[in-house]
């Protein structure tokens, strides 16, 4: 088991510097940021793969250390972002200890939808008290969290189940269904 934690905590290392390298490359393109949401992919990533408390980590590092590293996210969307990535980190790795229906694709589609909801619930709620309180309205929160965001969460539930699947058929992450040997 401790081999698994050790490469749980490089994948999760690896998570948090691609959540910084990810957003140089897409902020190249105007808007795509707020589009692609690549900070989301490795946080989501990382909850999968590793559990809750590295996904939390992840969640809480990677906004920090691109803020400081490049000034992205800017300080005033800081504790937003914090708060989001932190959601999704920790919700998709609670998630992946609990949600066993005995076929590996459903599981981690559940999970990361599960996850996804939530992050854009306390998205949303960040969004209401700390930027726009009194004049945050549900249309403002389903345009930003869902219609504009719509090509990233298409990447996120493209990409990440299939990725999660390979890297435990390569035997890089711990399957759940693994039969001891």
């Amino acid at each position: 088991m401790k081999q698994f934690s050790t490469r749980r905590l490089a994948m999760a290392a690896l998570c948090v510097a691609l959540g910084v390298i990810l957003p140089i490359t897409v902020h190249s393109i105007p808007r795509a940021g707020q589009i692609l949401l690549p900070m989301h992919l490795p946080v989501l990533l990382c909850g999968l793969a590793c559990g809750w408390p590295f996904g939390l980590a992840c969640g809480i590092l990677t906004p920090l250390l691109s803020s400081l590293v490049t000034g992205m996210p800017p300080a005033a969307m800081l504790p937003a972002m914090v708060c989001e990535l932190a959601a999704y980190g920790l919700i998709s790795g609670v998630l992946s200890q609990v949600i066993h229906t005995g076929k590996r694709p459903a599981d981690l589609y559940i999970q990361l939808i599960g996850a996804m909801l939530i992050g854009r619930v306390v998205y949303g709620v960040m969004n209401a008290l700390v930027f726009s309180a009194g004049s945050y309205s549900m249309a403002v929160f389903v345009s930003a969290a869902f219609v504009t965001a719509l090509p990233g969460i298409i990447i996120q539930l493209v990409a990440l189940p299939p990725l999660v699947l390979l890297l435990e058929k390569a035997r890089l992450l711990e399957s759940p269904y693994a039969v001891a040997a």
